[in-house]
């Protein structure tokens, strides 16, 4: 009796796995369809990227600022910190 429920455990453990591996397989793209996916990502248009670096570049000098300062800038403009 323990042989057999070993081999059907073994069977059942071998089925998930392989319909897990065909689920994967479907739901993975192509080649193809990866290439394209990544041609039309953001990081891929040149003006897109330096818009990306000119607001990155604003929000560290806005940062930079902020830690310089002893004002409380989630207070409002000219609030102290207490």
């Amino acid at each position: 009796m323990s042989g057999l429920r070993t081999i059907l455990s073994s069977t059942a453990l071998v089925g998930v796995i392989g319909i897990g591996y065909g689920m994967w397989s479907v739901i993975v793209p192509g080649e193809e369809r990866k290439r394209e996916l990544l041609k039309n990502l953001p990081e891929a248009n040149p003006v897109r990227m330096e818009e990306t670096r000119k607001r990155n570049a604003l929000m560290m000098q806005v940062l930079r600022e902020a830690a310089e300062t002893s004002d409380n800038i989630a207070r409002g403009v000219g609030g102290r910190a207490n």
